[in-house]
């Protein structure tokens, strides 16, 4: 018995085993090498010198980086619950079997979230231009002077307006994942008691859609927080409203790679990281909590 459990455990951990060799590979030992990255300092004099965490001490006193860290919230705080309503909006009318073609509706609003990322910041960045794109022709052709898109002023919700085109449909599939997972009983008990469309759908639809919201939450707060490919490929068209500092990420990137600073930089991505982490797991304890007063 115990010769048949011990096989069992071993053919278990035989399983087990490629997947701990990835994570270790792939996540583990890049986080491990940044964080002891972090901790040096490479000085003209001396070469590379351990300087404990006056990296960490310098990025808490950058104010760039408050910038762009500042930028990214309020980006999430923003965007992500519009983005998250309209999606949320379109799979409910999917679900509620009201909708003419609704398969052609959902993969209409899926479709964006098939187009990369840069193809997409690219293709909007040049709709925005008020001399060269479209909202330049309809100024033109109503003889009037549009907005410029791409101003420091308006920067902000441009992205979040490329981001929402991107992601509404990614959000949709899994709140109407989760939408189909409900029991018809449930339905069929409601329509007994005499609830209609709306009634079903904030007394079963909604509260059934809270796992699933709390997952498509915690992927956003990841995604706003680590910004970069739509304000990288704007900043080539409006280089005077999205700066090199423009997010964290952004910041990471310029400081390693454009000034040659890779331990402060990865000091700011340890940092970035740790607040990303920090704002998920306040996601997740204030949803718990409001859960438990439900």
């Amino acid at each position: 018995m115990k010769r048949g459990a011990a096989r069992r455990n071993l053919t278990a951990h035989a399983f087990f085993l490629p997947f701990l060799c990835v994570f270790v590979i792939a996540v583990v030992a890049p986080l491990a090498y940044s964080v002891n990255l972090s901790l040096y300092q490479e000085r003209m004099i001396g070469g590379m010198v351990f300087t404990g965490l006056d990296n960490y001490t310098k990025a808490f006193g950058d104010s760039l980086f408050h910038a762009g860290l500042a930028r990214v919230a309020l980006f999430f705080a923003i965007q992500v619950p519009l983005m998250l309503g309209l999606a949320l909006a379109a799979a409910l009318a999917i679900d509620s079997g009201r909708l003419r073609a609704p398969g052609l509706f959902r993969i209409g609003i899926f479709v964006p979230y098939a187009v990369p990322g840069v193809v997409a910041a690219l293709m909007w960045g040049y709709l925005y231009g008020d001399r060269f794109g479209l909202a330049g022709e309809i100024g033109d052709l109503l003889h009037t002077e549009l907005p410029d898109l791409l101003s420091g002023s308006w920067m902000l919700a441009s992205i979040g307006n490329i981001v929402t085109w991107s992601y509404v449909g990614y959000n949709m599939l899994i709140f109407y994942a989760a939408l189909r997972s409900i029991p018809e009983e449930l339905y069929e008990a409601a329509e007994v008691d005499g609830a209609g469309a709306f009634r079903k759908a904030f007394s079963i639809k909604l509260p059934a859609l809270r796992p699933a919201l709390l997952l498509a939450t915690t992927f956003s707060v990841i995604g706003s927080f680590q910004l970069f490919n739509e304000p990288s490929v704007l900043q080539s068209l409006a280089p005077a409203a999205v700066s090199t500092n423009y997010t964290p990420n952004m910041y990471a990137y310029g400081l390693a790679f454009d000034g040659r600073q890779f331990n402060y930089s990865a000091a700011v991505a340890v940092l970035l990281g740790l607040v990303t982490v920090l704002v998920v797991f306040g996601v997740q304890r204030a949803t718990a909590r409001r859960e438990r007063l439900w």
